[in-house]
């Protein structure tokens, strides 16, 4: 639980890290150099202005005003004159300042230059400011007080730096729970899920790739509890299916075997067993099918089929054991539809939803097929007066074995693989089927392709 989160965390935490400190660096280097650019743009300025006021006025008495108001700040002033010599300052000149004077380039432009900015390994920063004709103005300033005041500067970077990393690692920690406990609770659902648990539930969490992760999983669960409810019920349906043919089989052919047994109940008796056999038969027949669905090995041998004529010689086959009960088989199709299907197949799928008809609907009752085109598709429909499905049975009536008469009624027979076999084929030539039932009042199954 906590690997993916720290995991995460790190990830976002180095990720911003990274961002943060390539930012920082760039902002303290900015803000550094602008600062000494403002200091040395300040002291030739104040060069020049000095140079002005000289040039205006050139006396012993603006020279000694200029050099008492220097004296007083934070930078120092030297006057020179036209070879060189310090006629002023507001200082004594100390052997680096000299050496800057030294090294003045002669050809200086009007507007001054800066002769030292070097503020990190250079006692001073200098500029100087020529005068016309009478010498230059010497500006210096130490680099003590500009380190100081960088060191100021970096001091509040630190404290910001120290600031930021704390929040960023708080909102790291705080996020990546934030991110990783939905993960963690799908984790957990999974492993219970591995484990043969699949009473798990997650909340949808809005409509992002997490949330339709955890929808999957959930439908995921569902979907396997609703499979394993299936399985367990499917095994004890084929065990009692089976087993009540073959205790019939077994009990009727015991009894005629009996010495004392008649010829003529040896023949009841071994009626009963060809049907009961008959049945069983059945009941394989339609398990191997299901099977061979489930494996994709079921094939299907479509042709071009007029649909009007075929279910026509259905119902003229079914019309009979309809009206033997005191039932009316219609049927309805206008014109020629045609389909590419197996015929055997879909003569299959339609004698199960008659058959089906017939068994649960009562005398007097009227069953109708029923062909038409909508929409580009043929539909297909079988509606009877039946006794109709519970709504909660609705869902379920295609499932194998699933049968809405719990009670298996001995009468009404079938094994509950009729309709599981139905949809299968009906899927199996690309359609889909769908039933619409109300008690008491009877169900419509509609074949749509």
């Amino acid at each position: 639980m906590d690997r993916i989160s720290f995991k995460i965390g790190v990830v976002f935490f180095i990720t911003i890290l990274l961002v943060e400190g390539v930012l920082f660096y760039y902002l303290h280097s900015s803000i550094i150099h602008s600062r000494i650019d403002e200091e040395l743009a300040s002291l030739q300025t104040r060069g020049n202005n000095h140079r002005d006021i000289l040039e205006t006025s050139y006396s012993q008495e603006t020279i000694h005003h200029i050099t008492t108001m220097e004296s007083r700040t934070d930078t120092h002033v030297i006057i020179t004159d036209q070879t060189g010599v310090i006629v002023s300052s507001s200082v004594p000149a100390d052997s680096s300042m000299k050496d800057i004077i030294t090294e003045t380039p002669g050809d200086v432009p009007r507007a001054g230059l800066i002769l030292e900015d070097d503020w990190q390994d250079k006692q001073y920063i200098a500029s100087v400011s020529p005068l016309e004709n009478d010498g230059a103005v010497y500006m210096f300033k130490n680099t003590q007080r500009v380190q100081s005041l960088i060191a100021k500067l970096n001091k509040h970077f630190w404290l910001a730096g120290i600031l930021l990393l704390t929040s960023m690692a708080v909102i790291t920690l705080f996020l990546s729970r934030f991110i990783t406990k939905p993960v963690i609770k799908m984790n957990e659902a999974t492993s219970k899920i591995r484990q043969g648990d699949y009473s798990v539930t997650l909340p949808r969490r809005g409509n992002d790739e997490l949330g339709e992760l955890a929808e999957s999983i959930q439908v995921l669960a569902d979907d396997l509890s609703h499979m394993k409810r299936q399985r367990n019920e499917f095994l004890a349906s084929i065990s009692h299916e089976l087993r009540t043919p073959l205790t019939y089989i077994k009990g009727y052919a015991d009894i005629a075997g009996k010495a004392g047994t008649t010829s003529e109940d040896r023949s009841h008796y071994l009626q009963i067993i060809h049907e009961e056999a008959t049945k069983l038969t059945g009941l394989v027949k339609g398990l191997f099918d299901l099977a061979k669905m489930d494996e994709n090995t079921f094939t299907i041998e479509k042709e071009r089929l007029e649909l009007c004529t075929f279910m026509r010689g259905i119902h003229s086959r079914m019309a009979p054991s309809f009206t033997e009960k005191n039932m009316t088989l219609n049927f309805a199709c206008h014109g020629e539809v045609y389909i590419e299907a197996d015929p055997v197949r879909f003569e299959q799928i339609l004698i199960n939803l008659l058959d089906n008809a017939r068994k649960y609907s009562e005398e007097g009752t009227t069953t109708t097929m029923q062909v038409f085109k909508k929409n580009g598709h043929t539909h297909i429909t079988v509606m009877d007066e039946g006794k109709g499905i519970p709504d909660e049975d609705q869902t379920w009536v295609f499932d194998r074995f699933y049968r809405v008469d719990k009670s298996r009624s001995k009468a009404l027979g079938g094994s509950g693989l009729g309709l599981a076999i139905v949809k299968e084929l009906v899927e199996a030539h690309g359609g889909k089927i769908t039933l619409r039932s109300e008690l008491g009042k009877g169900t419509t199954f509609e074949i749509i392709l």
